[in-house]
């Protein structure tokens, strides 16, 4: 069960890139390309296992709110609410999980 948490905590993570993505394409194809790129950045700065800048505590909580926030806003703007709600509910799932397991 742990093991499947880890390939959901990935997909939602994908599902976030996604999301910005296609917003992104609805306004323009520059932003389209612009929007997970920034994610993508900001991931490898603070939130992967390599993190120059790792955030702990309070402000990984933070950090992962906003970026995984940001997936579900963005695809709530263009359009998608459906997709919005359920990739918000299942971050939150997944990552209650993934903190009760200490993953």
């Amino acid at each position: 069960m742990k093991a499947a948490n880890l390939g959901v905590l990935f997909l939602v993570e994908l599902g976030a890139l996604a999301g910005a993505a296609y917003w992104g394409f609805t306004v323009s194809w520059p932003l389209g390309l612009a929007a997970p790129a920034v994610l993508v950045a900001l991931w490898a700065l603070f939130g992967s296992p390599r993190a120059p800048y790792k955030v702990s505590g309070a402000a990984r909580v933070g950090f992962e709110v906003l970026w995984f926030g940001a997936g579900a806003v963005a695809l709530f703007a263009a359009g998608a609410q459906v997709w919005a709600f359920v990739l918000a509910a299942l971050c939150a799932v997944s990552k209650a999980l993934a903190v009760k397991w200490d993953q």
